[in-house]
């Protein structure tokens, strides 16, 4: 006769006979015998859609799947509940799990979502913030007229509000030949694949710290757009006072109408998100929440792509190209073609699909 196993259980002594131990052995066996069938059934069927999608399955295991997950579900839960083996809690945790994704997981495989996303669903997200666009554009255009005053006012704001890299030669006092030069073209092309790289994440951080503010009401992306704004503000004054004005609007136009449109859509995805926590209406301000985020995320999707255009523009044509025609023809190429897209291309099936 075989000896008493004796355990400890959270510092007590308890003695397991064998026959308790044999009996539970005993219930878990015909468990899963009692269910092995079904469990099998769903496993083949998820095999066939795992390798080779709805092609491989007929329509007798597919309107049969649910029932089957639903019955691998309960049978996961039975399974915790009475502490049957590990192995079998092991097999159908996987089960289930895998068969989740199939009965409620996504159809769609990157290839397909990016065909939907350009295609349509970016520009539908864009134009269903179209309030929060407007809002964010008067601001925009507030923080600009916001630091001319200032630096009319006290020069010294120029040099609070302009980052470092670009006080080299671009500085109150400078003459009308220096401000000229520094919007020349470069006579050596090297490098510049390195500065759109630096370019590229620099944009990209502003957008997306101007997005994640959001949730704070929205107030914090606004504010941030005014101070970004602001810098625009101060340099086009710099280069007004010199008669350069056309000039530097030729030069920054080129990738400018590009990266100044997506941080202003992030800007306004950001406070899309602010505004429909702060007046969530019928909705909880989770629920309210959630769906802005999910509409935001897609326009911050489009944003990161208009912020790799923008950095090969900048690094690229608007320092190769030196005409101002040339310069205000690309510029206003890039901003006819995003108004286009976003407001104007409106495909049908994306749009019935809505």
């Amino acid at each position: 006769m075989k000896a008493p196993v004796i355990s400890s259980w959270f510092g007590k002594t308890q003695i397991e006979a064998p026959a308790d131990i044999e009996s539970a052995a005993l219930r878990s066996d015909r468990f899963r015998l009692e269910r092995e069938g079904d469990w099998r059934r769903l496993e083949e069927i998820l095999k066939r859609m795992e390798r080779g999608g709805l092609r491989r399955v007929s329509d007798e295991d597919l309107l049969a799947l649910p029932t089957l997950y639903r019955t691998a579900a309960s049978s996961l839960s039975v399974a915790r509940e009475t502490s049957l083996d590990a192995s079998t809690l092991r097999y159908l945790e996987s089960l289930v799990q895998r068969a989740w994704f199939q009965v409620y997981g996504p159809r769609q495989g990157f290839g397909g979502w990016l065909r939907s996303f350009l295609f349509g669903g970016w520009s539908r997200a864009v134009r269903e913030i179209w309030l929060e666009i407007c809002i964010a554009l008067a601001v925009m255009v507030a923080g600009t007229v916001v630091g001319w005053l200032l630096v009319v006012q006290d020069r010294e704001w120029y040099f609070r509000l302009v980052p470092t890299q670009f006080l080299d030669t671009r500085v109150p006092g400078a003459s009308r030949e220096v401000l000229q030069e520094s919007l020349a073209v470069e006579q050596d092309a090297s490098g510049l694949s390195v500065f759109a790289a630096s370019l590229f994440s620099n944009n990209a951080g502003v957008a997306i710290l101007a997005f994640a503010l959001g949730f704070a009401f929205g107030i914090p992306s606004l504010m941030l757009l005014v101070h970004n704004m602001a810098v625009l503000g101060a340099m086009l004054w710099l280069f007004a006072g010199q008669g350069l004005t056309v000039e530097f609007a030729a030069w920054l136009s080129v990738h400018g109408t590009t990266e100044l449109f997506a941080i202003l859509l992030s800007g306004a995805a950001g406070l899309h998100i602010g505004r429909s926590m702060a007046f969530p209406g019928q909705r909880s301000v989770l629920t309210a929440a959630a769906e802005s985020g999910r509409r935001g995320a897609a326009v911050m999707a489009g944003v990161v792509l208009m912020m790799v255009v923008a950095a090969i523009l900048e690094a690229f044509p608007r320092q190769l190209v030196g005409g101002m025609e040339d310069r205000f023809l690309i510029g206003g190429t890039m901003l006819a073609l995003w108004l286009a897209y976003f407001f104007a291309y409106r495909p049908k099936n994306i749009e019935d699909t809505a």
